[in-house]
C-alpha cells in the first residue's frame, strides 16, 4: 500500500487528515494504519487516540480504528439513509408497543433526536426532532456511554450521572438498557444500539412513555426493541 499525501504546512493537522482519509473506506488495525499512512507507530497511535476522545474515531469490537459517530452524524447522506431506513421500522415498533419511538445520534457530548414516531392516541412522551439531551441520564444515555469511547464515558461519569459504570457494563452485556424516572420523573424508556454496515456503533433506538404504563419495567419491550434495532442495522 502507498502513502497518502496531505500537506497544508500544519503537520499535526496533515497527519490527522491522513489518518481520517485512510479509515474512510474500512477499519484498520494500528499496524495497518501505520503501513498505509507511513506514520510512525507512536504518532499514529497518539493522533488516533486523540481523535477518539472527540468521537471522530472509534474502535470496532475487534479493536480496529474506524470513523466515529461525530463524523457519521455530520454526513448528511449517511444520516438521510439512516432515517429513511429507520422510518418504517420505527412505525412498526410504535404500533406494536403503542409507545413513542425515537432515534438518537451523538453530537459531541450530547445526544440529538434525529427521528421520532408518536402514537395517535394516549399519553405520549414527545421528543421533537432536533432536541439535544445530556448523556447523564436516561436509557439512551446509558447506551451511548456503554458503546462510545472510554474517554467520553469517563468524562461524563466524572461529572455525575444517574447510573454507574456497572450499569453501563450491564447495558453492553445484554444489548439494551432501561430507565425509570431517571431523566424526568414519571418517564420510562428502553434503548438499544444501532450499527452501520461496518459494524460501527452509529445511533440509539428508543421506546419511551409514562412510567406507570411501562410498569414493572420498560424492559418488557426489550425483545421487540432489540429485534427492531437489529433489522435497522442489517439494512444500513
Amino acid at each position: 500500500m502507498g502513502k497518502i499525501s496531505t500537506e497544508s504546512g500544519i503537520k499535526v493537522l496533515d497527519r490527522a487528515v491522513t489518518i481520517l482519509l485512510a479509515l474512510a473506506d474500512h477499519p484498520m488495525s494500528l499496524n495497518e494504519l501505520c503501513e498505509f499512512t507511513g506514520l510512525p507507530r507512536a504518532t499514529a497511535h497518539r493522533l488516533a487516540t486523540a481523535l477518539e476522545v472527540h468521537n471522530i474515531l472509534t474502535r470496532t469490537n475487534d479493536g480496529r480504528w474506524t470513523i466515529g459517530a461525530v463524523l457519521a452524524s455530520l454526513g448528511a447522506s449517511s444520516q438521510t439513509k439512516l432515517i429513511d431506513v429507520a422510518t418504517p421500522i420505527m412505525s412498526t415498533l410504535m404500533h406494536t408497543t403503542n409507545e413513542s419511538v425515537q432515534l438518537y445520534q451523538l453530537a459531541g457530548a450530547v445526544r440529538v433526536c434525529i427521528a421520532a414516531q408518536e402514537p395517535a392516541m394516549g399519553l405520549q412522551n414527545t421528543v421533537p426532532v432536533g432536541t439535544r439531551l445530556p448523556l447523564s441520564a436516561g436509557s439512551a444515555a446509558r447506551i451511548f456511554l456503554a458503546y462510545s469511547s472510554a474517554h467520553l464515558r469517563d468524562a461524563v461519569l466524572s461529572e455525575g450521572t444517574k447510573f454507574s459504570q456497572a450499569d453501563l457494563r450491564e447495558a453492553r452485556e445484554q444489548g439494551w438498557a432501561a430507565s425509570m424516572s431517571e431523566r424526568e420523573v414519571g418517564l420510562a424508556s428502553v434503548s438499544a444500539p444501532v450499527f452501520d454496515s461496518e459494524g460501527t456503533f452509529c445511533a440509539v433506538l428508543s421506546i419511551s412513555g409514562p412510567a406507570e404504563r411501562l410498569k414493572p419495567s420498560p424492559g418488557k419491550w426489550a425483545d421487540e426493541l432489540v429485534a427492531a434495532a437489529n433489522r435497522l442495522s442489517a439494512q444500513l
